[in-house]
């Protein structure tokens, strides 16, 4: 279904567009006013019938004109469809004389086209929403402190913004100056707003409440993350999935059905000895070719879609492709990443476990200097612990990692590699024997070990936590029908077990490689299992493109993740996953019953109209009344999901009045 937006005029369905701008509407105004003069003339017997109907033709020809056009476009593609029928009725009615029928019918499709069109235009004013989320202008900070209001074409990569309280954020970027709350609900669906502080990430088209921030841009336009939704939705409204390319072969048999049919009609009709009846078969046969337009039917699926994909996009899921949304509705099989998406990601240092002979201190700064470099979460907790006990790495550059494995760095200290105890053993096999013991003392911890210049020096031991409701989650999958929920992970196969048996998954799969993961999603996959996925590192980037359909997790998740995954998380909430696939669900059967409900509408026009008993301008006004059917039943979509924010928005306002009342008794005892 093509739906692209034209001031003051419209788009047609299916192959076909029919473009109605201002001053169309003037001449197709005149074109009925011309078939309405024959019938006035007629009637009044004014002139002579063979000049009378010389209006209605001119108005029929300029009323069918854009059907005539837009049918040659689809003969022209060899898609004939239901523009093709449209044409064919009302060149069938001129050629039969019957100019004023032509017009009349070709005036009330066009009319109906525009009644359809503007019905659909839910989906456009969810878009058009998303839009007007971005300000046409940003205040740019010069080099010397003074502000520039340009516009945000204008706007490029690595300037600085400033953005004042109330007002919403024209790009992507990360705050360097200013404290602030920020209201993701655009993107995320979440109503609590987050604080924002130097160093962190922010949005285009979120709103700024409290107060004056300067963000350094990071992206702009259509490459920020509120364009990409938008820019998805769109064009969700014209990507096919194998279920649409199925609808859409099936309507090409209705034109021949259609011609078959009509054809038939007309032939008995023809041939009976009632001259009444005779007059009327090609009026008949007219009625059929109206009736059979297959638009209801082309319309199933895509409008059932593009609602399907602002729904998502209201809480904060990302829906890539169509596709993928149909593949979600058969999921059995659910694979989630430990780190980040089960856990919270932010880890902390609980223990340090030096090998015999080795002083923590030495131990941890160490470590510090092999994970200088390194973004991983527990490099991350690893420097922070540092800084904290004022150990400063020595910012070496001669740096190396290992996917999976670990770091590898020379630093004024002597060579040290940092990561998997694995890993370690398989460069000096010899220290088996004291990663084991060190290894008993830090039991249900991820462990990082530590070698420097191939002397073993222990382990720095970390915890994560389960984010809160993952049972919850993991127990709404198993009611959808999920048969397996697996948890991957490159930890260790006790800190594993910890974390699965907490949140009852059915499966583990532990110490795994990136390939590794990759290995597993395909066999499974080989097996028949329908696969969905939730990561968010960048070690989740293959499987999530292996699986069926791949969930990145949280805006903050990396961009090989969101890069590779079908669906895009705006928050870290793994409640959407489920929802996810009802909506899935939900949406498959609204497209059956849409292609059900078209093909009986179908059926049942052509036998009324096959039988003498609708006349042409009721066959026009019957086929508009499938076409707005359709889009009603499809935009019952809007609609799910609005229970699932209110329960958000209650549990919100709870865990606030728990905070209020928790200060509230702080302040008594004070």
């Amino acid at each position: 279904m093509q739906t692209h937006m034209h001031e003051g005029g419209i788009q047609c369905c299916a192959h076909h567009s029919i473009e109605i701008k201002e001053w169309h509407l003037l001449v197709y105004l005149i074109g009925i006013l011309l078939v309405a003069t024959t019938t006035i003339a007629k009637h009044a017997t004014w002139v002579p019938e063979q000049i009378a109907v010389i209006p209605a033709l001119i108005g029929a020809l300029m009323l069918g004109f854009p059907l005539f056009k837009a049918a040659l476009g689809e003969l022209s593609r060899a898609k004939a469809s239901s523009s093709s029928l449209a044409a064919l009725a009302i060149a069938a009615a001129l050629a039969a004389g019957r100019y004023e029928t032509a017009g009349f019918l070709a005036f009330i499709l066009l009319i109906a086209d525009q009644f359809v069109r503007r019905s659909a235009w839910g989906a456009q004013r969810a878009i058009a929403d998303l839009v007007r989320l971005t300000p046409e202008v940003a205040r740019i900070v010069t080099d010397d402190g003074q502000e520039k209001e340009v516009s945000l074409g204008d706007v490029s990569v690595g300037q600085v913004v400033r953005v004042r309280p109330g007002e919403n954020l024209p790009v992507d970027g990360q705050v360097i100056s200013g404290r602030t709350a920020i209201n993701q609900a655009s993107l995320t669906g979440e109503s609590a707003p987050i604080d924002a502080q130097p160093g962190t990430d922010v949005y285009a088209g979120t709103e700024n409440l409290t107060g004056i921030i300067e963000i350094r841009v990071s992206q702009v336009g259509a490459e920020t993350t509120i364009g990409k939704v938008t820019q998805l939705i769109t064009e969700a409204e014209s990507a096919k999935t194998p279920r649409q390319l199925l609808i859409e072969q099936v309507a090409q048999f209705f034109v021949p059905v259609a011609l078959s049919v009509a054809a038939i009609v007309w032939f008995i009709k023809s041939q009976s000895p009632d001259p009444a009846i005779r007059d009327q078969a090609a009026i008949t046969a007219v009625t059929v070719l109206v009736v059979t337009c297959p638009a209801a039917l082309l319309l199933s699926s895509p409008s059932a879609m593009v609602a399907a994909f602002a729904v998502a996009a209201r809480l904060g899921i990302l829906i890539k492709q169509t596709d993928y949304l149909e593949a979600a509705a058969n999921i059995d099989t659910v694979v989630l990443d430990k780190t980040g998406t089960i856990t919270t990601g932010h880890f902390g240092v609980s223990k340090l476990a030096p090998a015999p002979g080795v002083e923590g201190a030495d131990l941890l700064a160490a470590a510090a200097n092999g994970e200088q470099h390194s973004n991983h979460p527990l490099a991350l907790a690893i420097l922070s612990t540092a800084k904290a006990a004022r150990v400063r790495p020595d910012e070496t550059s001669d740096y190396e990692e290992f996917h999976g494995r670990g770091v590898r760095a020379r630093t004024s200290s002597g060579e040290v590699c940092v990561g998997r105890a694995k890993w370690l053993m398989e460069l000096k096999p010899e220290i088996a024997e004291q990663v084991a013991l060190v290894e008993a003392r830090i039991a249900g911890m991820t462990g990082v070990h530590v070698m420097r210049d191939g002397r073993y020096m222990g382990a720095v031991g970390l915890e994560d936590t389960v984010r809160p409701g993952v049972h919850g989650v993991i127990d709404r999958l198993r009611g959808l029908g999920v048969r397996q929920i697996v948890m991957f992970t490159g930890d260790r196969l006790g800190v594993a077990k910890r974390v699965g048996l907490a949140v009852g998954v059915d499966g583990i799969e532990a110490e795994c490689l990136p390939e590794e993961k990759h290995e597993q999603i395909h066999a499974m996959n080989a097996l028949g299992h329908r696969t969905l996925m939730v990561g968010d590192g960048i070690n989740d980037g293959p499987s999530l493109a292996e699986a069926d359909v791949g969930v990145a997790m949280g805006l903050t998740g990396s961009d090989i993740a969101t890069n590779s995954a079908g669906v895009a998380l705006m928050n870290e909430d793994l409640n959407r996953v489920p929802f996810l696939m009802e909506l899935a669900r939900k949406t498959r059967v609204i497209v059956a019953q849409n292609i059900a409900a078209s093909i009986v509408i179908a059926l049942i026009g052509i036998m009324l109209a096959a039988t003498g008993n609708l006349a042409i301008p009721l066959a026009a006004l019957y086929h508009f009344a499938g076409d707005v059917f359709v889009l009603g039943n499809s935009f019952r979509l809007f609609r799910f999901g609005e229970h699932f924010t209110e329960v958000e928005q209650q549990a919100g306002s709870s865990i606030r009045r728990r905070e209020a009342s928790l200060r509230g008794l702080a302040t008594q005892s004070t």
